[in-house]
């Protein structure tokens, strides 16, 4: 996947999240959830576009995997949620868990795929 596909893909996803999402009732755990998933669903694309500028292959690394750890906290959320009935869509909820499970494999590649290129190339 190119890079700005997939950049459009985080952004989109994070698009989705906060859309359904912006709206909490008065509910003290929801709006901590709410802040929470806003949060983790939109740092990846942040993560990703400062992983692309990096000066170094740690840097991207590093980059990608703190990218990753905040797709997985999207999911645990995401799970949460369910389990506490919070959407009703349950659909939406589903396609939102897709797409996170899907951004989830294409970060923990690209790491891969980094480590295994300083490998061959004896770094």
């Amino acid at each position: 996947m190119k890079s700005n596909e997939l950049e459009n893909r985080l952004i989109a996803f994070s698009v989705n999240v906060i859309n359904r999402f912006q709206e909490v009732e008065n509910n003290f755990a929801l709006e901590h959830l709410v802040k929470q998933i806003i949060r983790s669903s939109t740092s990846p694309a942040l993560y990703h576009v400062m992983a692309q500028n990096a000066k170094s292959t740690v840097e991207f690394e590093n980059n990608m995997k703190v990218g990753l750890k905040e797709l997985r906290a999207t999911l645990v959320n995401l799970k949460i949620q369910k389990g506490i009935q919070n959407i009703s869509d349950i659909e939406e909820l589903q396609r939102l868990i897709n797409e996170n499970n899907e951004l989830i494999e294409i970060f923990v590649n690209d790491i891969k795929t980094s480590k295994n290129k300083n490998k061959n190339i004896g770094f």
